[in-house]
Parts: C-alpha cells; structure tokens; sequence
C-alpha cells in the first residue's frame, strides 16, 4: 500500500498544473478533506442534495459522479478529497457514466432518453445524443474500443455509438439501436440495467435488475443468453464492473456487492459465498476500481428528503 500511494503522489504531483484547481472564490465550493482524514479518504464527501448514481475512474485518480438531481458532473480528488463541478448539468439527471482515455467521459441521461459527451478536463459538452422517448431510462454504459453501449431499463434495447478513427465521436444519424433477443424476456419494472464487458472482450453483459439474472448479450445482433450461475440470483443487480475474471456486481437495495468469477467467455460463472460489505453502504449503486479500492457511491434511494440529505461514496479494499 506505502509504495502504491507514493507512486500516485508522485503522478499527481506531474499533473497538478493541469487538474489541481486553485482555491480560489470562483471553486469555494470545493472541499478540503485532507485536513480531516489525511491522505486517501475511504469517504468521500460528495455534498447536501448532490444524489450521485453513477461512477467513473480513470487512470488517474479523479473520480467523476453524476447527480440524479440536475445533472451535474462532480470531480472529487482520490488523493485529498477535494471536490468541484465541474460541468453544470442540463437540469435532467446524469446516471450511469465512464471516461475513456481521451478524458472523455459518457453520461447517461435517464428519463430525458438521452446521452451526452463531457470533457473531463474543461467540463465542455463535446455531443448530445437523444436515444429514446417515454417511457425510457437510459441506466449505464459500457467503452469497448470501438463504441459506447448504453443500457435502457424501461425497452428492451441497447444503444450504440460507434466510435471513428482515432475515437471519433458518431453524429446522430450514426446511433444505432440493438433489441434484446434470445432468452431476454422484459419484465414489469426496471431492466436492463448495469452493463460490462466479457473477459475476453467478446461480448457484453448486462444485468436485468427485475429478475436478477445476468446475461451475455451478442452486440452485433442483440442476442442475449443467461449466464450460467448455477442456482445463484443477482437481486437488486445494479452497476457491473469488470476486473480481469471477476465481476463485481452492485446489489443496491441488499447493501453488499457480489463477486462473480467467470470464465473468459463470459458464458458461466461462480458466485461468491461472500457478498463484500460495509456498514456506511446507503444504499450504493455503482462501482469502479482505482488500486487496491473499490469506490461506490450512497444513492440513499428512499430517503425522506434528498435536497437536504448529504451523499457520499464509500472506498473499500477490493477483496
């Protein structure tokens, strides 16, 4: 752990002139954590009423959360904690979302059927995509090296955006949509909902949350075919993160996350006796990996008044 943490001082001090913000009146809103918790917060502090779903780390370590409650694109510093929007959103939710190694980061619009592209270094939006109309919500999305996927949990539908040489953003007219077929059968309720990549990079899978079943689906046709697990369910399955032959599988409403080892197909997997957990899981709904930590962030659905609560993300070790 000492030498891993002072590998990534030493990253971020090279980069600090590009990421580190000044504080500075016009990023009073930031929050200085380091002072508190010291160097590597295992808390996150992500503000009052900020109602995070999403997840998305990179190789550096900045988180990016996106609010369910307006949009905005909050950046939170691994090292010390400090955080700043950094993209205003446009008043309609930000759920799932990832960031590619172009600094580019993927965001799903929920409700508003939509997707958009956000710079991760300006908080510019670099496209705007619209996918579907009511009744819609459009969840998570997965980066593969030639496209972006994105799920919607009320259609039984993926979304594609192909990428172009060098990463090229696709215009609108390039969107495609892939219905599930095969073994899918959508249900009442919320479906499709997290979404990752097989081990071997051949395939997508894709959590349905109403029944708890994982799914291997063809992204070329849409064909979707149960992975096998046994006797195991997946309930309240929500963000998937792959690492390697283990998916990490966000059990929202159980407060736990399972962990699914696979073959490199992705076709069966095991799943583990024992779900991690944390006694600060409030409710937490997706996940993404920075070293030795898992980072998840507390959606707290169900709460009496979500403008007036304070949200968090929780690290824990990977397991």
């Amino acid at each position: 752990m000492k030498d891993w943490r002072t590998r990534a001082s030493v990253v971020l001090a090279g980069i600090a002139a590009v990421f580190v913000l000044p504080m500075t009146t016009a990023s009073a809103s930031s929050t200085s954590m380091a002072s508190r918790t010291g160097l590597f917060p295992t808390e996150l502090q992500l503000g009052v009423g900020f109602q995070p779903e999403g997840i998305a780390i990179g190789v550096l370590p900045f988180a990016y959360f996106g609010s369910l409650a307006n949009g905005n694109i909050l950046r939170v510093n691994l090292i010390t904690g400090d955080s700043k929007v950094i993209s205003q959103g446009p008043g309609t939710p930000s759920v799932g979302l990832k960031i590619d190694t172009r600094g580019r980061l993927f965001v799903s619009g929920g409700p508003a059927g939509n997707a958009r592209v956000v710079s991760a270094f300006s908080g510019k939006v670099l496209a705007s995509y619209q996918f579907a109309t009511a009744p819609t919500f459009i969840n998570d999305v997965v980066l593969t090296p030639d496209a972006a996927y994105f799920t919607d949990s009320m259609k039984a539908q993926l979304y594609k955006l192909p990428l172009g040489r060098h990463g090229a953003l696709p215009t609108q007219a390039q969107v495609q949509t892939i219905p599930l077929g095969g073994e899918w059968v959508q249900q009442p309720g919320f479906n499709a909902n997290g979404i990752a990549r097989t081990p071997d990079g051949s395939a997508l899978l894709v959590i349905q949350s109403a029944t708890g079943f994982l799914f291997r689906v063809d992204p070329s046709t849409g064909v979707a075919t149960r992975v096998d697990l046994g006797s195991s369910l997946l309930n309240f399955g929500d963000g998937l993160l792959l690492v390697g032959r283990t998916l990490y599988v966000v059990q929202n409403q159980l407060n736990q996350v399972a962990v699914v080892t696979l073959n490199n197909a992705g076709t069966a997997g095991t799943v583990g006796a024992a779900p991690l957990k944390d006694d600060r899981f409030k409710v937490p709904t997706t996940v993404a990996v920075f070293g030795p930590r898992l980072y998840l962030p507390n959606a707290q659905f169900g709460v009496a008044d979500p403008a007036s609560t304070n949200y968090t993300a929780i690290a824990i070790p990977r397991g």
